[in-house]
């Protein structure tokens, strides 16, 4: 395995990578030519005046023309820190930067992530830092969000299989998630049915191991341990997680 201090950016020959001023940024070299409008974009939202999407409020639709629609993550931490240092973080090897590596290496590797745009780094400081990381936009709902709308039995078991599948080939491929819960499984339409994608690589790691057996099917007793817990969205309990 990896330690995620080693797992840095590599020049990519389908991304391109140009320094305004302050901010690193790599882009997909289709989008390269909007490298000023998307900038400005992300630092209109960086701003603070605009409420994002997600648990953190952190996710937003970018929509810049001649381009495809782009879902940015602004990075932010969680917990008590927040209040004190909020979307800064101190380091050399910036987590959007790490993420887009990983993330890139994981489609490389065949395992089903939403596609990577690149990913923006604004350094304020020779150590400190807050940035954005670029996927394309794409249709649907969290796992959770489905089995909380969808009480279809046929369907849900279907998506259910989906997920197995997708976190099987996540580690058959060597991936390990250090995050994966039921926000972190995007449900999306393939063609007339639906297939499952992972979501969040920030804090995940790149090895070369066998997949444990049966691990996907602790979808399904994650979603039966919080229907008897009454876990609902929004509310103060733990969310679940999904542990191998």
């Amino acid at each position: 395995m990896r330690p995620q201090s080693q797992i840095q950016w590599r020049a990519d020959p389908n991304f391109t990578r140009i320094r305004i001023g302050r901010h690193d940024i790599i882009l997909r070299r289709d989008i390269g030519a909007r490298t000023a409008e998307i900038l400005e974009r992300l630092n209109a939202l960086g701003s603070g005046g605009e409420s994002g999407t997600g648990n953190r409020k952190s996710g937003f639709h970018v929509t810049i023309a001649g381009a495809p629609e782009i879902f940015a993550r602004r990075s932010r931490r969680g917990g008590m820190i927040a209040s004190i240092l909020d979307d800064i973080y101190l380091g050399t090897n910036p987590r959007p930067l790490r993420e887009l590596a990983i993330t890139v290496e994981a489609t490389h590797r065949g395992v089903p992530v939403v596609e990577p745009m690149g990913a923006v780094v604004e350094w304020i400081g020779p150590v400190l830092y807050r940035g954005f990381f670029l996927t394309r936009a794409m249709p649907g709902m969290t796992l959770w969000q489905f089995l909380e709308t969808d009480d279809d039995p046929v369907v849900r078991s279907h998506v259910l299989g989906q997920a197995q599948a997708a976190i099987e080939t996540m580690h058959t491929k060597g991936l390990s998630h250090a995050d994966l819960n039921l926000h972190n499984l995007l449900v999306t339409q393939a063609g007339e049915s639906f297939t499952v994608m992972i979501l969040d690589l920030d804090k995940s790691r790149l090895m070369i191991l066998r997949c444990r057996p049966r691990c996907g099917e602790k979808i399904s007793r994650d979603w039966r341990g919080r229907r008897a817990n009454s876990i609902r969205p929004g509310s103060t309990s733990t969310q679940p997680r999904l542990r191998f």
